[in-house]
């Protein structure tokens, strides 16, 4: 102030007016910091604006000394066959069509970076912010506690989403929210309350809880339902995937599912009496299993159904489009076709595989035959070295009267109009 003071003096004498001038900028420049430095003093003395601040995600750790039980559960044994023609015998002591795996129980997941270990599994609550424990609690980092949404968020002095710390440790809401019982976080405010299973989510704003859905969105009173997935069969829910049956039927173990009582395994599905299994949509009725497995329609014929439209290709096979093709790595040739890992399909009139004839290690030429590479020989449908010729007709006798047989439909029979037969699945084609 004794600047401005010195400089008002100054103004009032008589000087040139290039002098005035830049005294006059020079006592604007003074009163400008003076007023950066008041409001600057007035601010961080009472509050802080500091963004808050978020950790990494929530964990879920194993702890020392502390080894969950593991069970055992019965899964199809076919979702563990790799190669085409080798079916899996599955180990249960029941059903030779199920493999019995270790799993975690209910309420933990697998450790990612272990997983011979289990860990607690909270859903999707403790996502960020705090630790995972048993029996789906989440406990909170230091300097953050749990709001009203199950998340952890920091408190002051750290931060107050919605709010503003300041430096006593207090925090002071945005309009429209106010602090919580607690005193340590901002929840909104809805006047006007919410509806049954609703929160308030954001000022006069209230949302379904998580597991709940709004059936009439211009109906008040109603509120939220529970949602149950997979449907609660001969049942009501009565709360998110929580299910009452009616009288007479009854839930299977680890199932949600109200259904008759029947014989049949019935996984994903249900029984409607005892002996029929409707299935979900998306699968299909096995009765090796006697389960519900999953369908890819006919774009898996080379591979495994793991879930509906998701198939994994058998070993030498790809996937190319919607299918699983054969890989065959040196090529069939501009006439020829991969129909098999490693084995080529000549044919002169394109069509269904079983038209071509096979060309193991070989090529097609413009004839739709099959030719060897130099030094090797022909010999039925493969290719091989003079010294391989009597090894091979010695040790797979069935492959080579299959080969035979597949050769005359081929060659010979076709001209006669013979219809083909399938040894391996036993009927004609």
């Amino acid at each position: 102030m004794n600047c401005c003071k010195t400089l008002c003096n100054m103004f009032s004498l008589r000087r040139d007016w290039s002098v005035d001038f830049i005294l006059s900028i020079v006592f604007l420049c003074c009163c400008f910091l003076n007023c950066v430095q008041t409001e600057t003093a007035r601010y961080t003395t009472t509050t802080t604006t500091k963004q808050p601040f978020m950790r990494t995600p929530g964990l879920s750790l194993p702890q020392k000394d502390v080894n969950p039980p593991k069970c055992s559960k019965e899964v199809p044994a076919v979702f563990f066959q790799y190669e085409k023609n080798v079916l899996v015998v599955g180990n249960s002591s029941l059903n030779p069509y199920f493999n019995v795996i270790e799993v975690c129980c209910q309420g933990f997941k697998r450790y990612d970076y272990d997983w011979s270990k289990c860990v607690p599994d909270c859903g999707n609550k403790c996502l960020q912010n705090g630790f995972c424990l048993e029996g789906a609690r989440c406990q909170c980092f230091n300097e953050f506690v749990l709001n009203h949404r199950n998340d952890c968020v920091p408190t002051c002095p750290l931060g107050c989403p919605d709010g503003d710390c300041f430096l006593n440790g207090t925090c002071v809401c945005k309009q429209g929210y106010e602090l919580s019982a607690s005193r340590q976080f901002c929840v909104p405010i809805c006047k006007m309350g919410c509806g049954l299973n609703e929160i308030c989510a954001a000022p006069e704003k209230c949302e379904c809880k998580i597991g709940y859905v709004k059936l009439q969105p211009d109906d008040l009173k109603i509120g939220c339902q529970p949602i149950c997935i997979p449907d609660c069969g001969y049942g009501h829910c009565v709360g998110p995937n929580r299910c009452n049956c009616f009288h007479g039927y009854q839930k299977r173990q680890n199932s949600s599912v109200c259904e008759s009582n029947c014989y049949l395994r019935c996984e994903n599905g249900f029984c409607v009496n005892s002996t029929t299994c409707i299935c979900q949509n998306g699968y299909k009725f096995d009765r090796n299993t006697t389960s519900c497995l999953p369908d890819c329609d006919d774009d898996c014929e080379n591979g495994v159904c793991l879930s509906p439209g998701i198939c994994r290709c058998f070993n030498g096979y790809k996937r190319r489009g919607t299918k699983c093709e054969g890989v065959c790595e040196h090529g069939c040739g501009f006439y020829g076709k991969c129909v098999a890992p490693g084995v080529c399909g000549c044919s002169i009139i394109p069509g269904p595989f079983h038209n071509y004839q096979q060309c193991d290690l070989g090529y097609c030429t413009a004839r739709g035959r099959c030719r060897c590479q130099v030094g090797n020989t022909r010999f039925i449908n493969h290719c091989l070295s003079p010294d391989q010729v009597t090894t091979y007709a010695s040790m797979h006798h069935q492959k080579m009267n299959d080969g035979l047989i597949n050769e005359f439909n081929l060659l010979i029979g076709r001209h006669f109009k013979f219809p083909a037969f399938d040894y391996h699945n036993m009927n004609f084609y």
